[in-house]
């Protein structure tokens, strides 16, 4: 099945640096000079021009001469910086710096165990990195033992106090500033220069970097503006707002796709204020969102859960809110429905998918009416982004009939340039042009997807393929609603050595945890068996968790739960 996107086509797309899409635009002269960020830790405000001159600072204080104060970083392919933060302000400004001069960027995980981090330094091959203060002395002790190129005298700080003898980013600005270096100019790119390097989720076998180009960027960044004037119709938000200029709280972290994209990438296409907060606490971010009076929420699924059965969230003020845009991960109908309860009539659930590979989006949930496609299907994913193809194939290559499931392929702009130094990955991955997302997918003949499960944790049992979410799925729709989360994964106890048996982990809810645990987990049995067919059972039991561990874009780590049973399967094995 061959499916093309239903929007128009996108215009001609420039071939130079992203920082001439996002600024000086003919449309930015006639914005009044707002107030772009709020770092909600400090304090500290700035408006839009204001950011634009830190931007040209920034980049003069990496790009100038050493003999001038700067760093030297000349863009021609021998630097990669590592950027080691949580938001910030600071985190932004070096981002677009960065980009300005052509010096790709490195975006690693403030969540990095000492294994991951050695790890994504020695993959990224970084000659540099930027760390914030408080995870400087982890750094230090990773470089020291083992085998990373990166050496002490080549990190800096990127937020907070540096320490005697270490430059920070701000003293850098500062320098320039004070010895008057002329700005350094925005230096040329192609649609294939490289622009950062992502992490790919690594939920099988380690991370890999995804190579994001500049062509790439410009391409997410038209897909927006399309989709965003042919929804400007048939979308209420803008008329209920009481201001020209939309609040966001930038929560999500900026190391993964989609807090980069929305919070730093994306943030010039309209006027716009943004709240950074460095990190999530739920109590915390409600309320952000009253004291802010915040429009626009940008959630994953896991954020949307974890609000949805918050205490605070019945008495928070989210009156403010107009429009909720979840993404990373598939957001089930039943958790937007629990969610839309918290919020105005008015206020409107949006959600897309998409994958670093791809940039940051693949598909979108259109409006009613809009493209004249009428009302979307209550459970689909979306339909495909402007300038985007897409197929969906069996295991077999042949292409699926509409409504069957197989894997999606896309074709597109803002399909990424590969894994950085992985031709393995690169063949398995990308073909011909096309990106193999290795996720199930379904599609009509009107063009709308349904999402079947992430391709990597199908199971097969007896031959048969078994999706974890349909189990999933099954389990959430007990209508006593005894579950708040759950996560089904493939382990041992097959008919064969390397056949996975479905298992669940669940996560009670306050009605389950009032009926007990042995209770809930009888009544799931005998809910399950009477709706599933019987190679879909879990033979390989149900567990009780106190929580599901996540990835920090809100998909469930399958592997951890099922590495944790496999080795206590092996200790009782042992001891028998």
């Amino acid at each position: 099945m061959h499916v093309k996107s239903s929007f128009p086509s996108l215009p001609p797309l420039p071939e130079v640096n992203v920082h001439h899409v996002m600024w000086g635009r003919p449309d930015q002269a006639d914005w009044e000079d707002f107030t772009i960020q709020i770092e909600e830790k400090t304090g500290r405000k700035r408006t839009f021009r204001e950011l634009e001159k830190r931007i040209a600072l920034g980049a003069t204080a990496l790009g100038a001469k050493v003999s001038d104060g700067g760093l030297g970083l000349n863009g021609d392919g021998d630097e990669i910086i590592g950027l080691l933060g949580n938001n910030s302000l600071d985190y932004i400004d070096i981002v677009l710096s960065l980009l300005a001069i052509t010096t790709p960027f490195a975006l690693i995980s403030t969540y990095s165990t000492r294994f991951e981090l050695v790890h994504a330094l020695k993959l990224t091959k970084a000659t540099r990195l930027f760390v914030d203060a408080k995870l400087l002395k982890n750094v230090l002790a990773a470089i020291e033992d083992s085998d990373v190129h990166l050496t002490a005298d080549k990190i800096y700080i990127l937020t907070g106090q540096p320490p005697k003898g270490r430059q920070s980013f701000s003293q850098l600005i500062n320098g320039i500033v004070r010895k008057k270096i002329s700005p350094e100019p925005v230096r040329p790119a192609k649609k294939n220069t490289l622009a950062y390097l992502v992490m790919s989720s690594g939920t099988s076998g380690l991370p890999k970097a995804v190579m994001v180009s500049h062509g790439n960027i410009i391409c997410s960044f038209y897909q927006a503006i399309v989709v965003g004037q042919a929804a400007e119709a048939f979308s209420a938000v803008k008329a209920n707002m009481k201001s020209d200029v939309a609040v966001t709280i930038g929560v999500l972290p900026m190391f993964h796709s989609y807090g980069l994209h929305v919070y730093i990438l994306r943030i010039t296409l309209a006027p716009a204020t943004y709240v950074i907060m460095e990190k999530w606490s739920t109590a915390h971010y409600l309320k952000a969102v009253a004291k802010y009076r915040a429009t626009h929420l940008t959630l994953v699924p896991s954020l949307v859960h974890q609000l949805v059965t918050h205490p605070d969230t019945k008495k928070a003020d989210l009156s403010s809110v107009l429009a909720v845009g979840s993404g990373a991960a598939y957001l089930p109908p039943e958790l937007a429905n629990r969610m839309s309860t918290h919020l105005k009539r008015i206020a409107e659930i949006s959600q897309g998918y998409g994958l670093s590979e791809g940039t940051i989006a693949a598909l979108t949930r259109p409006w009613e009416g809009m493209l004249g496609m009428g009302k979307p299907p209550p459970r689909t994913t979306g339909i495909l982004l402007p300038g985007l193809d897409a197929r969906i194939l069996r295991e077999d290559g042949a292409a699926v009939e509409p409504g069957e499931v197989g894997e999606l392929w896309l074709r597109g702009c803002n399909i990424t340039l590969g894994y950085w130094n992985n031709p393995t990955a690169n063949a398995a991955t990308f073909v011909d042009g096309w990106l193999r997302t290795g996720d199930q997918f379904s599609a009509d003949e009107k063009g709308y997807f349904f999402f079947a499960d992430r391709g990597k944790d199908t199971l097969k049992v007896s031959g048969i393929q078994v999706s974890p979410k349909e189990i999933e799925d099954v389990l959430f729709a007990h209508p006593d609603k005894l579950i708040s989360d759950v996560s089904v994964a493939g382990v041992s106890g097959g008919r064969t050595t390397d056949e996975k048996v479905p298992r669940a982990w669940i996560v009670l809810s306050p009605a389950g945890k009032k009926r007990g645990a042995p209770a809930v987990i009888a009544a799931l049995e005998k809910w399950h068996q009477e709706s599933l067919s019987k190679y879909k059972w879990l033979r390989g039991g149900i567990e009780v968790v106190k929580e599901i561990p996540k990835t920090p874009t809100g998909k469930s780590m399958r592997r951890l739960l099922q590495d944790q049973y496999e080795r206590r399967a092996k200790k009782t094995k042992a001891k028998l």
